[in-house]
Formats: structure tokens, sequence, C-alpha cells
């Protein structure tokens, strides 16, 4: 079974993509180093709540897109 921080990391990176931002883009909206955008995509960094909240806003989706619901998801 796959961890919560690589499903979470999963949906940030496909969110990120939709979006046609790359991690570098990402890292500069939400002031975070590109290296720890990395870590949490491949489920390496478990991100603070203050984290996600960053990434969600960046992203223009609730925090409740990144944590809740499957990967089957539209965005």
């Amino acid at each position: 079974m796959e961890s919560a921080p690589s499903r979470l990391g999963k949906k940030i990176a496909r969110l990120r993509q939709i979006k046609g931002l790359t991690q570098e883009d990402l890292a500069e909206t939400t002031g975070l180093d590109r290296s720890y955008l990395s870590h949490i995509e491949r489920g390496v960094a478990n991100p603070s709540l203050s984290t996600l909240l960053r990434i969600s806003a960046a992203l223009g989706v609730s925090i409740c897109d990144l944590l809740c619901g499957g990967e089957e998801d539209d965005f």
C-alpha cells in the first residue's frame, strides 16, 4: 500500500503539471526551495500544514483538494 506522503506528493505533482507549472515556478510562488518541493512530490518529505496551505494557494486549490479524495479526481 502506498504511503500517505507518497500519495500527497503525487497529487501535488499532478496538480502542478495540470496548471502548467515547473517545480521552479511553484518554488518561487510559495517561497519554498525547489529541492524541498521535489522531496514532497516524491513522498520523501512530510510537509507541515502551513507548507501545504502555501502550496494549495499557489496551485489555486483548497487544502481539501490536496488532502481529500482519490487519485481519480479531476481538477
